[in-house]
């Protein structure tokens, strides 16, 4: 190939048709692997694998991992725990690898078909296999995170910064695009189960196992489009250099301290937010007796929704502003935190509201989040300090879970749990009021926009 072929190839790659194709392959990513955050996390695998620990219980409703006691209900949310920390454990290093070599896809590939297999492996998920049950859920939650980390980190080098809101929410809306489609076909087969030849079981772990497959095959679209980035070799290997790069991000950030208290306080009002996704469909099938069908379809209300709700803040954020728009969503989160505790029991219809409600501000308040940090990125330092982000969005979501599960563990109600979770977004809305944004994007060195 002539040097002129080869400019006018990296001319297209690097050009706004170029950047487009990354674009749309980068929102396949979301495509893949929300179809596991909503049937396998939201819906199936939370009341699943608690009938599993049940099953395997002994009459106190105790199971004894370790020989440790633990009440059946808190295996679930104690696995997402163990499996945030996790990912908080190799987040740095696989982060370190993709500075250091410029190869984000081979290691988004890892981490991505490692995940799709330990999901598709639910499948063997019956009887009393609990631990087989929570050592796959952590595989497979861990490897999500760490996925997530590479596929954010592409943002800054695929979108301009006036495009990173609509990027950020597009994204977004395909996941829950694919998510509502596959709910729809979990919902065909739980229901019509009988007709299939099929116990209520095997359908759980079809839908299980299915949400793998679906992961792996659209995976294969970002690997296809996404283009790694050159960088100059040197320094030490990832496995030593993970933490302390991750240190050393930290310590820079510290001349940015608004770009911390920001990270701060996302870091509180995400936590809220996954531990509702993970654990709202055990509290309507634990608490509120709501049956497998009527949380599918409570869960494909908010996929649905959340579509609308995603571009919707968007617009919103162009008229009023990410920061305003996000404050709002977290009041409206704290109401619905308040109605769950509410609700009664054995009443679909208040559920749906209920899910309606989420599906309205769910994908929008974590894309503006994603595109409003972007501003404060100081430049050059996208792909670092977008490292230490994805540790504020999974670095204390494993607290959540476990706060969940010790106010379950020690009250045996999941009301009371699902009320402990009201501080998480009090506590993220007073620290997100107090940092002045519009300062924050100026003190990083980024030209501020007409409306943040």
């Amino acid at each position: 190939m002539s040097d002129a072929d080869t400019a006018g190839r990296a001319a297209g790659e690097t050009g706004p048709a170029g950047r487009l194709r990354e674009q749309r392959g980068w929102y396949f990513y979301d495509f893949a692997c929300s179809v596991y955050s909503t049937s396998v996390l939201t819906v199936f695998i939370g009341p699943y694998l608690t009938s599993v620990a049940r099953a395997a219980a002994d009459a106190d409703g105790f199971v004894h991992p370790l020989g440790i006691p633990v009440r059946a209900g808190s295996v679930f949310p104690y696995a997402v725990s163990l499996s945030v920390v996790l990912a908080v454990l190799v987040m740095p290093l696989a982060g370190a690898a993709a500075d250091r070599t410029g190869r984000k896809k081979p290691l988004l590939a890892v981490a991505a078909y490692v995940g799709a297999t330990a999901t598709a492996g639910l499948f063997l998920l019956e009887g009393t296999r609990y631990l087989l049950g929570a050592f796959l859920l952590i595989v497979a939650n861990a490897s999500l995170a760490v996925s997530m980390a590479l596929y954010n980190a592409y943002l800054p080098q695929i979108a301009a910064p006036e495009e990173r809101d609509a990027v950020s929410s597009r994204g977004w809306a395909f996941g829950y695009a694919s998510g509502a489609l596959v709910l729809l076909l979990d919902l065909a087969l739980y229901t019509r189960h009988d007709s299939f030849g099929l116990t209520e079981g095997e359908a759980v772990r079809i839908c299980l196992a299915s949400a793998g497959l679906w992961w792996g095959a659209f995976t294969l679209v970002p690997l296809r489009r996404l283009r790694d980035r050159r960088v100059v070799p040197g320094g030490e290997g990832a496995v030593g250099s993970g933490w302390r790069q991750l240190v050393a991000t930290l310590r820079d950030m510290r001349r940015h301290p608004l770009t911390l208290s920001f990270l701060l306080a996302y870091l509180v009002y995400n936590d809220g937010v996954q531990t509702v996704i993970s654990q709202a469909s055990v509290y309507g099938s634990e608490e509120l007796g709501l049956e497998q069908t009527s949380l599918i379809t409570a869960v494909l209300l908010v996929q649905v929704l959340a579509v609308a709700g995603a571009l919707g803040m968007g617009r919103l954020a162009r008229t009023y502003g990410a920061k305003r728009t996000i404050l709002g969503s977290l009041a409206v989160w704290t109401l619905i935190l308040a109605a769950g505790y509410l609700l009664p029991a054995g009443r679909p219809v208040w559920f749906f509201a209920l899910a309606a409600g989420i599906g309205l501000v769910l994908g929008g308040s974590q894309a503006l989040s994603r595109s409003l940090f972007s501003h404060l990125v100081p430049p050059g330092k996208e792909a670092e300090y977008f490292s230490a982000y994805e540790m504020s969005d999974r670095g204390l979501s494993w607290l959540g879970p476990l706060v969940f599960g010790l106010a379950y563990q020690l009250t045996g109600s999941y009301r009371d749990a699902i009320l402990s979770l009201v501080l998480f977004f009090a506590l993220g809305f007073v620290l997100l009021a107090r940092v002045p944004v519009r300062k924050a994007v100026a003190a990083a060195g980024n030209p501020v926009p007409d409306r943040i």
